[in-house]
């Protein structure tokens, strides 16, 4: 039977594949390398394409596949091996990306390095899926051309090459979030593939039976699991609450500024205060916010976290003009003057 027509590949030609993936070799440094600098510009640059060809060259799934495989079949050998390429590859990521990032210090800090800065439980449940189908797609011929997408989900060498740029301008709890990131898409890969392996009958039933080694690793393997999981259902818990506080504070201030004839709410800004939060509301008006009127919102909005939320309104002055003269906006004319033309009028 050929191999395309098979549904899995045997133990022996499996440990033959996941072997040559967990290799360290001047492939696997060249391939990581060139990896690092396409991702280290596509991040710099704020290109999610160039990023996703950063994911698909890197070669840091292979050593995890290896260890996945090295675990669930007691093979000490492979589980060396790829800890080794492992390290090696994340070290060298981390190391070059921490270079592009000083040799580019003058550039700004990107939304896409921002994005890998704030891990939660989303990413744990995105890697479990995607180290599942890895491990499938790799037992499997038939659907290996999944491995694409993968590579593309799992993402590896990204995350670290963000921390090695924010490590380069000394943003530390910048780094130290695309470091957890790294580190729960390589722990979450692992397990998912080890328990796929399982699942799929490439392991050692004496292991099971007899080596009480064997199960302490499983034990470590889930404990590690369950902490980042632990730290990540809090940060994601964290952002969902911020979000629904900021909401809830921009709804009460749009509210709030369209009682004011010509006034637009157009940015809102937040930042810490002691055991509160300051609110800056930039308003574009044709006439200043004043303190009173300030006093009269600032009970009403959401209490942050921290205690009281404190406003401050920056008033930007606009004049507006038409052919008549100036123009001055009053109460019930929806911000148009009374002889405008009524098919002019927005809805």
């Amino acid at each position: 039977m050929s191999s395309g027509s098979r549904l899995l590949l045997d133990r022996a030609e499996l440990r033959l594949q996941v072997y040559r993936a967990a290799r360290l070799d001047l492939n696997y440094i060249l391939m990581n390398s060139l990896a690092t600098v396409v991702a280290a510009y596509g991040l710099l640059a704020n290109s999610a394409i160039a990023v996703v060809g950063a994911m698909l060259m890197a070669m840091l799934l292979g050593p995890i596949l290896g260890l996945a495989l090295g675990l669930v079949d007691g093979d000490g050998r492979l589980l060396r091996r790829a800890t080794v390429a492992e390290v090696a590859g994340a070290c060298l990521v981390l190391f070059l990306g921490t270079i592009l990032g000083f040799l580019h210090r003058d550039l700004p800090i990107t939304t896409e390095i921002l994005a890998r800065t704030q891990p939660n439980l989303l990413d744990l449940m995105i890697a479990l899926a995607g180290g599942a189908a890895g491990a499938y797609a790799t037992c499997s011929p038939r659907v290996a051309a999944g491995m694409v997408g993968v590579a593309i989900s799992t993402s590896l060498a990204p995350p670290l090459t963000a921390c090695g740029i924010c490590l380069s301008r000394g943003l530390l709890p910048e780094a130290g979030g695309a470091l957890l990131l790294f580190v729960t898409n390589l722990v979450a890969i692992q397990f998912a593939c080890s328990v796929t392996l399982a699942a799929l009958g490439y392991h050692s039933f004496r292991l099971l039976a007899s080596d009480r080694r064997y199960w302490r690793m499983l034990a470590l393997d889930l404990g590690l699991l369950v902490a980042l999981a632990a730290v990540l259902a809090s940060r994601l818990a964290d952002s969902v609450s911020d979000y629904r506080y900021r909401d809830a504070v921009q709804r009460t201030l749009a509210s709030w500024v369209a009682r004011f004839p010509g006034a637009r709410l157009v940015e809102t800004r937040y930042a810490p205060a002691g055991e509160g939060a300051w609110v800056v509301a930039v308003v574009r008006t044709p006439r200043p916010i004043t303190s009173e009127q300030i006093a009269e919102i600032e009970p009403r909005l959401p209490q942050s976290e921290g205690g009281r939320t404190l406003l401050r309104v920056r008033s930007v002055l606009t004049q507006e003009s038409t052919a008549r003269g100036a123009y001055e906006p009053s109460p019930g004319d929806g911000g148009f003057p009374a002889d405008w033309p009524e098919s002019s009028q927005e809805p």
